[in-house]
């Protein structure tokens, strides 16, 4: 009896430990922009070299992340908070930034499954161009624009799946992804 204790314990531990690191994650993928540490000409360990494809990607804001598949997509990425809409010929026609909701996808191939032209968003606020795409544990993700315009990060203590941007920016995802787009959720 003592031998299956010990390894119902160790598998208990796993699954603390692996829930304990996604939620560390979470957290650390929806620190807001003014509460990051500024960015310094040292390179950490295990960052990219000078002149890889991330530093292509702050220079050139339209380069399209490696591995976000082929073909007309949606890209967005988690850690960039950033999304790029990317025709047939695989350029992008246009990329801008977003806001993170409290729940995020994880990384892989989806694609819309539905849209709404203005509704109430979860958190209370009236968005506009409603592209959703996944869902996750109950929560639907998507991408939306607020009415007002305003990009805030959303109340760390509720469960949301909207991801905010520019009202210009949401007329062109609402042009762009139809449903049956392909969205591909980059790190």
């Amino acid at each position: 009896m003592a031998r299956s204790s010990s390894g119902m314990v160790a598998g208990l531990t796993a699954v603390a430990l692996a829930a304990v690191g996604f939620l560390a994650y979470q957290a650390s993928a929806n620190v807001p922009e003014d509460l990051r540490p500024p960015a310094t000409a040292k390179q950490s360990p295990g960052a990219e070299p000078p002149g890889s494809t991330a530093d292509q990607r702050r220079s050139d804001p339209l380069a399209v992340p490696a591995k976000s598949g082929k073909g007309m997509r949606v890209v967005y990425a988690l850690g960039e908070r950033r999304v790029w809409l990317i025709g047939g010929n695989g350029k992008a026609t246009h990329t801008f930034p977003v806001v993170p909701s409290t729940v995020s996808p994880p990384a892989g191939t989806y694609e819309v499954t539905s849209r709404s032209g203005s509704i109430r968003g979860s958190d209370g606020v009236p968005i506009e161009h409603v592209v959703r795409f996944a869902t996750v544990e109950g929560v639907n993700i998507g991408f939306s624009a607020a009415v007002d315009g305003s990009m805030s990060a959303p109340d760390p203590e509720r469960r949301t799946g909207g991801v905010r941007m520019q009202r210009t920016d949401g007329d062109a995802l609402w042009d762009f992804a139809l449903e049956g787009t392909k969205v591909v959720v980059v790190p």
